[in-house]
């Protein structure tokens, strides 16, 4: 494994981070000794930075993770909170279920441009406290746009960003690869810790893995990849690309077979409120009132999920 300093924070981190997102609830919904499994495996290759969000419903499997492995971890979470009381409930939520006296890194999640980020900025101040406190030891924001990206790099004591940057520019909002990877460039020259999201595009871009990987490996500016994974073969797969040795044929052709969809069950209401939730445009009722799925602009960050009270949408 390749180790890199995550910005000022100090943070040792693995250049590959592990993305909690693919192995709870809202994707592959796996039990909570499974996913540890799948965990440890990673931290055997010698991964040492996971990244989770209160969404993702995940902290039980990195509370249990934390107790089964003697080696030291970073852990980024994220909250959606846009107030004072809101972000440091989420805090203390992460410290409970985690159990840990502080979180490694925690950041305000999915932020979109100055604006957002001036709504919301009771909640950089209590990520600004809770760094004082101890509680947080570095601070900083996610983000699918560009200009969250600008935004960010320009927030008063900032330590780190994590966009989303991939080579066809899947899920960037706002504007294209080549724009993402300049304020990138921006920031991570103010000594700003980045780690990237969605390089395979939400699993859109798994049949071109290798061409997606090598793309965001080779981006010096980025600390570390988050990169969902659900089994060993990704993880092993993933590490070679990073060590760049050749991944065998038989490896390669499984690798292909584990194409990602997001389904929509044929109970579904058409309520479209995961429309709503949905950034990317990826989800509409047709003229039937049939929800249908656009793929080509999903991203499989599995936040639709999170608002369907009849659990009609899945990742497999």
């Amino acid at each position: 494994m390749l180790y890199t300093t995550l910005g000022k924070t100090g943070f040792e981190v693995s250049r590959i981070c592990f993305g909690t997102l693919t192995i709870g609830p809202m994707q592959k919904n796996y039990s909570v000794a499974q996913g540890v499994e799948i965990l440890k495996k990673a931290a055997e290759k010698g991964i040492n930075f996971f990244d989770s969000a209160e969404i993702y419903e995940t902290y039980p499997y990195l509370n249990k993770l934390l107790k089964e492995i003697k080696t030291p971890v970073i852990i980024a979470s994220k909250s959606y909170a846009y107030t004072f009381k809101g972000m440091m409930a989420s805090i203390e939520k992460a410290r409970r279920e985690i159990g840990r006296d502080y979180i490694d890194i925690f950041l305000m999640h999915e932020q979109e441009s100055p604006l957002t980020i001036k709504g919301h900025y009771p909640a950089w101040e209590a990520l600004l406290t809770a760094r004082g406190m101890g509680i947080v030891k570095a601070i900083g924001v996610s983000t699918h746009h560009v200009q969250g990206v600008s935004a960010a790099k320009e927030l008063a004591g900032i330590d780190v960003i994590h966009p989303i940057i991939n080579y066809r520019g899947l899920g960037i909002v706002d504007g294209t690869a080549e724009d993402m990877l300049q304020e990138i460039k921006n920031a991570k020259a103010q000594g700003i810790g980045i780690y990237a999201m969605k390089a395979l595009g939400g699993g859109n871009l798994s049949g071109n893995y290798l061409e997606a990987l090598q793309y965001v490996f080779a981006i010096k500016e980025l600390d570390a990849v988050a990169l969902g994974m659900q089994n060993p073969l990704e993880i092993n797969a993933n590490c070679m690309v990073l060590n760049r040795i050749q991944i065998p044929e038989k490896l390669h052709v499984k690798l292909l077979k584990h194409d990602k969809r997001l389904h929509i069950e044929p109970w579904c209401k058409g309520c479209a409120k995961c429309a709503e939730r949905c950034s990317q445009g990826a989800l509409a009722l047709n003229v039937l009132g049939e929800l249908k799925v656009k793929h080509e602009k999903c991203i499989l960050c599995g936040y639709c999920s999170a608002v369907c009270t009849d659990f009609c949408i899945k990742v497999f």
